[in-house]
């Protein structure tokens, strides 16, 4: 299994429909979504996607089990493909909500949790987490957490394999300073071999994820795929049996403009949707000129013949299969 992780202000729907025209079958994750927005603001807007973007999980944010069980009810018509539960964000304002990192702390109060989720639905309930938090950091900690979560009725773990410091690390820093420790993440699949564990962090390639998948039962993406989305290109090929080669960079910048322009005549700024397009030609003749190409999305007013005139003028000069950045 492959999957893009939830990043917060990245994997919106924009992003996550112009990653279905790369691949078919990775599954794709929403961006965290905290139980007070759904219950309290405009669901509608929240819960939105393009049917196109399926298989896609909602990621939920919470600490109180009503409340949790409310908003998998609310979404459930949706037609989300599973429920993920974040165990895993570091943030204080995450942590000021009593969720996220800090409750590895409580591992009872998450089995309860995922318990009233899977009350209030027929799909699937995951939990993603970290190896440890603060000085609750050694394996047999990280053990006894997912044996009391699975126990509320959780079978699939999706486990980032770096601690989170919630004392003086920053969000940024929890990305990048505690130090990677897969063999954790390995263990857990051996001591609990009927679960699903699916492991998360500093996978920058689809060959390193090819690798981790000997020994874990899936592999999640981040920032590698946003920052280079083309190397999911080859996701449907290499994983998932799909003999098709992939289209050019061209190509699906093609079939990204109908879905540009209906956002356009809804009110959405192209910005929103050409922020994500950044790092396409990543590692190609002509990334630079793309990139400032497309700071004039920025501009007021700008349209759709922001990408069209690129297309007619530089897209299929600097294009390629990519095949050189997998």
């Amino acid at each position: 299994m492959l999957a893009v992780a939830p990043m917060l202000d990245w994997t919106d729907r924009h992003f996550r429909y112009f990653l279905r025209l790369l691949t078919k079958h990775t599954l794709l994750y929403t961006e965290m979504v905290t139980c007070g927005a759904l219950l309290h603001g405009d669901p509608a807007r929240l819960l939105a996607f393009d049917e196109r973007e399926r298989p896609l999980v909602l990621q939920l944010g919470g600490s109180d089990p009503r409340q949790l069980a409310r908003a998998v009810r609310i979404a459930d018509d949706d037609g989300f493909a599973a429920y993920n539960l974040n165990v895993g964000c570091p943030s204080d304002r995450v942590r000021a909500g009593r969720f996220g990192a800090c409750l590895m702390r409580e591992p009872a109060r998450v089995a309860e949790l995922v318990a009233a989720m899977r009350a209030a639905t027929r799909r699937p309930v995951t939990v993603k987490c970290r190896i440890g938090v603060d000085d609750r950091d050694r394996y047999a900690d990280l053990a006894a957490f997912v044996a009391t979560v699975a126990e509320g009725g959780c079978d699939t773990f999706i486990v980032h394999a770096r601690k989170a410091w919630l004392k003086g690390l920053s969000p940024k820093e929890n990305r990048t300073v505690p130090p990677l420790r897969y063999e954790f993440v390995h263990r857990l699949k051996r001591d609990f071999p009927h679960l699903t564990v699916v492991l998360n962090g500093g996978i920058g390639s689809l060959e390193q994820a090819a690798t981790q998948l000997s020994r874990v039962d899936g592999v999640m993406i981040g920032r590698a795929a946003y920052h280079n989305p083309w190397l999911l290109a080859w996701a449907d090929r290499l994983f998932f049996g799909d003999g098709q080669p992939p289209p050019s960079r061209e190509a699906v910048l093609r079939a990204y403009l109908p879905y540009v322009a209906r956002q356009l005549t809804s009110g959405e700024r192209l910005h929103a949707m050409t922020r994500h397009l950044l790092g396409l030609y990543h590692g190609q003749p002509g990334a630079r000129r793309w990139r400032r190409h497309l700071s004039l999305a920025n501009r007021p007013g700008a349209g759709i013949e922001v990408l069209t005139e690129w297309l007619d003028r530089d897209g299929g000069a600097v294009d390629g299969t990519g095949a050189n950045v997998v």
